[in-house]
């Protein structure tokens, strides 16, 4: 199976976020989330101290837009309607009695929008922060306006207070991140003595996004196919959230995500993947994932852990039903070995071991002291060739040392003593052993079986053929991910990896079962 690459969109994209990222130091993850968020029709918040850079990414953003206009704005308890939506019109209030805003130089005119401090606004401008962020409307006096805003950046140095009414607007931010300052040191040097201007726009006019481009791109989008790993892994993620949810000791910090988050959550994924100049979504693309799930920065690396986890252990195990072809299997194997064997039981001596390491001689004389014979030394012994062997009393201490050697008849061992020998039984006791007894398959049986064989194989052989076949495709573009660190593409060739490898012991199980009873 080929995943066709776009090269004209991944190229593009790449050169963009380069130009974006240019004389940005510990930055470039932002910045990308930021651009995809906002090709997406999403919106981003940023958690993090000020001076870190929050606003820099949002001016920056809106460079990507050829004729991008931006608005921003830093919230406070006073910030008014006004200054977020624009004036009231006093020329149409007037003329008219139409009590309508003028819009054009505020929050419904841009393109690119950073809101700081978010929590800080009122109510009236949460609530046509609501409209605008779900439905991309905001109610100008009477008419609904449509406003054509790319991407909506917010950021704040604190969440939301637990329980208040900010929660909708919290809930409609689908990425989240955190932003601190830079930590390692030749950046933080290289960042202090640089002497650009990072607040201008240096990006090529070529580069830039058009509204019919992103138009075009936004039903291409759409089109992004979503295989069944994904889908999978999507759903393993919800079940391991759900799963942790449900544990006692964590009933005071859930992570709460709601159906809507979660088709955001799939259209993000699917602008990821055709920004990456893909037209199906890999697993790579699911560690986005990570940033739009958690609720508090201490859930992060919990997400980070079901989300790992799901792509390692059920990725493409379950696109190829793994679970399935094992049962399979392993009911094949129980059949066919249940006609062909015939066990019986059977009661047997045994040697009976005192305390695991000792044999016991059964001595009805006492011309020499010690009874028991270390199993490891018996075990070595020979018929007709005798050897030095230690000899213990009941206490398990050394009491003598005489040549001996196996006895001529089963569990007895000879022992020289004053130039005679002398024959002692070990004790033994009685020990039921099963006993198996293979038998030819009937004619009419072991053609059910190799049909039944055929079957398997030619699913196991389709599925592997698959994997193999998507393998090469999906491996090459694994570490060019524009929005995953290449990091993690070893988590998704581990699983490649170990469902290629399980399907081929498959098969080779298969190829036992048939030479069991085929040479019976």
């Amino acid at each position: 199976m080929s995943i066709a690459i776009d090269h004209t969109v991944r190229t593009k994209v790449a050169e963009l976020l380069n130009s974006l990222c240019e004389g940005l130091y510990e930055r470039e993850e932002s910045v990308k989330l930021a651009l995809l968020s906002a090709v997406a029709g999403e919106s981003i918040f940023l958690l993090g101290p000020p001076g870190v850079g929050k606003s820099l990414i949002a001016r920056r953003l809106k460079y990507a837009f050829k004729d991008g206009v931006s608005f921003e704005y830093l919230m406070s308890k006073f910030s008014t309607p006004d200054e977020i939506f624009g004036p009231v019109s006093i020329k149409k209030l007037k003329e008219e009695d139409k009590y309508e805003r003028l819009t054009e130089r505020y929050l419904p005119g841009a393109n690119i929008v950073f809101l700081d401090e978010i929590w800080k606004a009122g109510p009236a401008i949460q609530n046509a922060l609501l409209t605008i962020l779900n439905e991309k409307i905001y109610r100008n006096g009477g008419e609904d306006m449509q406003v054509n805003i790319r991407g909506i950046i917010t950021a704040s140095n604190e969440l939301p207070p637990g329980n208040s009414s900010l929660d909708p607007i919290w809930d409609r931010f689908l990425i989240r991140l955190e932003v601190g300052n830079i930590r390692q040191f030749r950046n933080f040097l290289d960042m202090i003595t640089d002497t650009r201007d990072v607040y201008e726009d240096g990006i090529d006019e070529a580069l830039k996004l058009t509204e019919k481009e992103l138009q075009d791109w936004s039903a291409r989008i759409d089109e992004v196919e979503l295989p069944a790993e994904v889908l999978n892994t999507i759903q393993v993620v919800k079940i391991g959230m759900e799963t942790y949810n449900a544990r006692p000791n964590n009933a005071d910090k859930l992570i709460t995500v709601h159906d809507r988050r979660w088709k955001k959550i799939v259209r993000l994924l699917r602008t990821a993947a055709f920004l990456n100049g893909r037209t199906q979504v890999d697993l790579m693309d699911c560690f986005l994932m990570v940033h739009c799930l958690w609720g508090k920065p201490s859930q992060v690396d919990i997400i980070r852990e079901i989300v790992t986890e799901a792509i390692r252990r059920h990725g493409y195990t379950m696109a190829v039903n793994l679970q399935m072809a094992k049962r399979e299997v392993s009911d094949f194997e129980e059949d066919v070995d249940q006609e062909i064997k015939v066990r019986h039981t059977v009661t047997e001596e045994q040697l009976m071991p005192t305390e695991d390491e000792y044999y016991e001689l059964l001595k009805e004389d006492d011309r020499f002291e010690g009874t028991l014979i270390r199993i490891k030394q018996f075990q070595k012994l020979q018929m007709d060739e005798a050897e030095a062997v230690n000899f213990y009393d009941q206490q398990f201490n050394l009491v003598n040392r005489l040549k001996a050697q196996k006895g001529s008849r089963q569990f007895t061992v000879d022992v020289f003593y004053n130039s005679e020998r002398y024959t002692y039984p070990l004790r033994t006791r009685k020990a039921e052993r099963t006993q198996v007894i293979f038998k030819k398959p009937h004619p009419i049986v072991e053609k059910h079986w190799d049909e039944r064989l055929q079957r398997l194989n030619a699913y196991l052989s389709q599925q592997l053929e698959k994997i193999q076949a998507h393998a090469p495709n999906e491996l090459n573009h694994l570490d060019e991910n524009l929005f995953v660190d290449a990091e993690w593409s070893e988590v998704v060739r581990a699983n490649l990896r170990e469902v290629s490898e399980a399907l081929q012991n498959l098969k080779l199980r298969l190829e036992k079962v048939q030479y069991g009873y085929g040479n019976v």
